[in-house]
């Protein structure tokens, strides 16, 4: 019977292990087909997106165009392609300052631990506390709706998720033998985070990155579907979203095109962000 289970447990992981990739590969896929069309809006896009052509309002797709006009007649297609440049370059700022100064704090409470880390856990509660929305309704009520505004608000919800991932990475970090041998030589703490725990912590950075990068676009969707996100005429999935509510019967691929697009986006970052989590997991490795 020990054979036969056995035999049947390596079965399974091989399954699984085939699952995973295929997520790796899907989740890749769907990114890079966003990152090329973000790209290409940059120096194609088959209308203007701002330009209204009242005469074509509210076509359905193969109508005027391949995806159809909106209630101003503008090329749904062409905001689609633009509002993926503003969703993805937004997200990917707002990801790269949150993960930044988040990284930082966390190293650095690893390594001096006592108050320094006891004060960031509570920093990190209290922003927790708000959430991104409601972080973005207060910024705006200094700095005004836009772009700034939503990197603002996410990049601050993000600094503690990264700061308590990083944290508990680099405290499993600083017991190995490798930090004991370089605090051993005299390594100061500053160099030691720099040299050995940064690089050994990176896979679940990336991992959280890409997961994050996700939950980022959703995010900026949410806030530019509630008012404060980008400013009118850029092209925006969540505005466009908010502008097809009065059309939902009589143009329903108003609010569909941009959801799906919403929908697609968080999906490939997540089945990237999986992948990659099963395939940089030392763990995972060692267990195949």
């Amino acid at each position: 019977m020990a054979p036969l289970v056995s035999t049947e447990t390596n079965i399974g992981r091989r399954r699984m292990r085939g699952i995973k990739r295929v997520n790796l590969i899907i989740g890749a896929a769907i990114v890079a087909c966003l990152v090329a069309t973000a790209l290409l809006s940059l120096v194609w896009t088959p209308l203007p997106p701002a330009k209204m052509q009242i005469i074509h309002k509210l076509q359905p797709p193969f109508g005027f165009g391949l995806l159809g006009t909106d209630q101003f007649g503008r090329d749904v297609l062409s905001m689609l392609m633009v509002g993926c440049w503003n969703s993805l370059s937004t997200a990917v700022v707002a990801v790269a300052i949150g993960g930044t100064l988040g990284t930082i704090a966390g190293l650095a409470a690893a390594a001096f631990r006592g108050i320094f880390e006891t004060l960031l856990m509570r920093v990190c509660d209290v922003i927790f506390a708000l959430p991104p929305i409601l972080s973005a309704m207060m910024l705006g009520a200094f700095l005004g709706g836009g772009r700034l505004t939503a990197i603002a608000a996410i990049a601050t919800f993000l600094i503690p998720v990264f700061a308590r991932v990083a944290l508990a990475s680099a405290l499993q970090a600083w017991s190995r033998d490798y930090v004991l041998a370089a605090r051993a030589l005299g390594n100061t703490r500053l160099a030691i985070s720099l040299r050995h725990v940064l690089p050994n912590i990176m896979s679940q950075l990336i991992v959280q990155v890409t997961i994050q990068l996700g939950l980022a676009v959703l995010t900026e969707a949410g806030l530019s579907f509630l008012g404060l996100g980008l400013a009118p005429p850029a092209p925006s999935w969540g505005r466009m979203l908010a502008d097809a509510q009065t059309f939902l019967g009589l143009a329903p691929w108003l609010a569909i095109l941009p959801g799906l697009a919403i929908a697609l986006a968080v999906l490939g970052f997540n089945m990237l962000g999986d992948g990659l989590r099963d395939l940089l997991d030392p763990r995972e490795g060692t267990s195949r």
